[in-house]
């Protein structure tokens, strides 16, 4: 399993075939900011507003249900579209850096994000990331895959071992709130736990007006670990877990699989989608959560 501790660039450049099979649910558009709104339509416009009919307006973009309610002639505004903004959130937790079967949770992590970055490419996003830190800036937004390969050598770099200085999950949700524009799609890569320390209020206004997944990361061992002797080596210390043990097995279950069964519960609750992705699952197996519509429970 050596090649899968550390995620390569080269690695993440071939996930780039995993993007083009599917494409995403059609999705609308805000419009670029401005004072002033074409009355033409043309290549890359979109609908903004009606307003009362004007002389010399096109004849053509006459809103005609907007005319027969009011009896007088109204024609539609049409703005530039904007490209969408892919924002990716690593989160970069010590515990993300194990593994027992296929890769690291981290290079998972890291595959993972590089789906999403060359499904940007695929959508015609800009593309930008960023982590919990207090001192290192974010990945800039850009599109093309000069975009992608900024975001894929920084999810490398972050993911090839634990940084020296990690702020949270909690600290990387503030700085994503503070890029995200309405109409954005936000990719959370996230160990349970750290989705599990989050207030549950966090998530709500991030997909009020966003796409939002979050992905959470498991090990098949953490899964569903053996009823057996499970021998840890930490540091110089060799330690047994007797899982055979109920009350072993209990704790267990409460600190890897409990995260994860909490928040596949309550983040769609919040309006955001959320699916664990294992180290031996295909890095693109989170896919058909794009453009699902998220119905939020009250």
């Amino acid at each position: 399993m050596s090649e899968g501790i550390a995620p390569s660039l080269a690695e993440l450049i071939a996930l780039r075939a995993a993007a083009q099979g599917r494409r995403s649910a059609k999705r609308g558009h805000h419009g670029n900011s401005g004072h002033a709104l074409s009355p033409m339509r043309g290549r890359g416009m979109e609908y903004a507003e009606s307003r009362e009919y004007a002389r010399g307006d096109d004849a053509r973009h006459i809103d005609w249900r907007l005319t027969a309610r009011s009896g007088k002639p109204h024609t539609k505004l049409f703005q530039a579209e904007r490209e969408r903004l892919t924002l990716i959130v690593a989160d970069t937790a010590p515990a993300l850096y194990f593994g027992t079967r296929v890769r690291f949770k981290s290079t998972q992590a890291a595959r993972a994000g590089a789906v999403a970055a060359w499904v940007a490419v695929r959508d015609g996003d800009r593309i930008a990331a960023l982590r919990g830190s207090r001192i290192e800036a974010p990945v800039p937004p850009a599109a093309g895959p000069r975009g992608a390969l900024r975001v894929l050598d920084a999810l490398v770099r972050w993911y090839a071992a634990p940084p020296a200085e990690d702020a949270g999950l909690g600290i990387a949700l503030d700085h994503a709130a503070r890029l995200l524009r309405p109409g954005s799609r936000l990719i959370v890569l996230a160990d349970p736990r750290s989705v599990a320390e989050l207030p549950a209020r966090r998530w709500p206004a991030l997909a009020q007006h966003n796409e939002v997944i979050v992905l959470l990361l498991s090990d098949p061992l953490e899964n569903a670990p053996p009823k057996d002797l499970l021998p840890f080596a930490t540091g110089q210390r060799r330690i047994e877990l007797d899982l055979a043990n109920p009350a072993q097995r209990q704790r267990w279950r409460d600190e890897f699989v409990a995260p994860v069964e909490t928040a596949l519960q309550r983040l769609p609750a919040t309006g955001a989608r959320a699916q664990a992705l294992s180290t031996d699952a295909r890095s693109d197996a989170w896919l058909p959560l794009l453009g699902r519509a998220q119905a939020r429970v009250a």
